[in-house]
């Protein structure tokens, strides 16, 4: 495996995500050149113009963009935040028709500029505009995911990491299925450590609680709900989710342009995982150069196997209700 030489990421959208998501990736030096795209041309001129003012900080990295879509020419990766925002009390599905359009005008222009791109699909909701993007661009299928559930899975373990009192590198948990509402956390597969989060409940292996941590199944739930409408309040707070979803985002981002062969919960469109085809969900897959190497076939315990379906078809009626499916 090896990284991009001189690797060129471009950002769709100039709002909240996309300018997060171009600042986490100048500083953790993500691509060597990150280029900013939106029809706002004062808005992504001026946000261009900021971040290019800090460039001396981030190392060797380099900001441009504007208004003209010739910008993201050659780009090895592309990433598209530009969308209708989310705003309190709307789920993602609610968003689907209006951003659908934009992708079925965006896509065939944004393969002409980048033929050779891997895409990643950031505006919500991801799945059913994972699934869009794919059929609007003709790429193959490896080339075109969602951010899916990263960011999803990172709120869970950063729950888990306080809960249980450990640093959160440590806490290996995952949230699967569609990037919303009917999302559910592997709880079979969790681990703290090397040990089972099922271990963990039965055994004395913390100082919390008087070196006793026990998970109740209410418990569980609570986390789960916890997780699945953390972006809510967010939203309901300050307007957008933007900071995690950004440095999310760049994180993915590497391990496309570095050839990680890194294993994260993204969103592509499958074919026969545990029954499911044709609808894009996210399960723990491996990201390269390539985009999507391969998915990961992980064992579900038979509730998991339920839930899962139940967010494909959740996901399967709404692009049959966009004449999609």
């Amino acid at each position: 495996m090896s990284a991009i030489e001189n690797s060129k990421l471009a950002i769709i959208g100039a709002g909240a995500v996309g300018t997060s998501l171009a600042y986490a990736s100048l500083i953790r030096q993500s691509a060597r050149e990150v280029v900013l795209y939106d029809i706002n041309e004062a808005k992504v001129e001026a946000e261009v113009l900021d971040l290019a003012h800090g460039t001396q900080f981030t190392g060797a990295s380099c900001v441009s963009g504007g208004s003209d879509l010739d910008a993201i020419a050659g780009a090895n990766m592309v990433v598209i935040t530009a969308g209708a925002r989310q705003h309190p009390g709307q789920s993602r599905l609610d968003m689907a028709g209006v951003n659908v359009g934009i992708l079925r005008e965006l896509m065939p222009k944004l393969v002409e500029r980048a033929p050779d791109a891997v895409f990643m699909i950031v505006t919500n909701p991801c799945d059913i505009l994972t699934y869009a993007a794919l059929h609007f661009s003709g790429l193959p299928s490896a080339r075109v995911f969602g951010s899916g559930t990263v960011l999803d899975s990172s709120r869970l373990r950063w729950l888990l990491s306080h809960r249980v009192d450990v640093a959160i590198a440590n806490v290996h948990a995952v949230i699967v299925g569609e990037h919303g509402d009917s999302e559910f956390p592997l709880w079979s597969q969790a681990r703290v450590g090397p040990i089972s989060l099922a271990q963990w409940v039965a055994d004395d292996l913390s100082p919390v609680t008087n070196g006793r941590v026990k998970f109740s199944e209410a418990e569980f739930e609570a986390i789960t709900e916890d997780v699945k409408t953390a972006a809510y309040r967010v939203i309901a707070g300050k307007g957008a989710t933007n900071y995690a979803i950004g440095l999310s985002g760049a994180r993915i981002v590497e391990a496309v342009l570095r050839d990680e062969g890194a294993v994260l919960p993204v969103s592509s469109v499958l074919t026969g995982y545990r029954g499911v085809s044709k609808v894009a969900l996210s399960v723990p897959t491996v990201v390269n150069a390539d985009g999507v190497s391969r998915v990961i076939e992980v064992p579900f315990s038979d509730s998991e196997q339920t839930l899962f379906q139940h967010s494909a078809d959740t996901l399967r009626a709404t692009l049959d209700r966009l004449g999609l499916a």
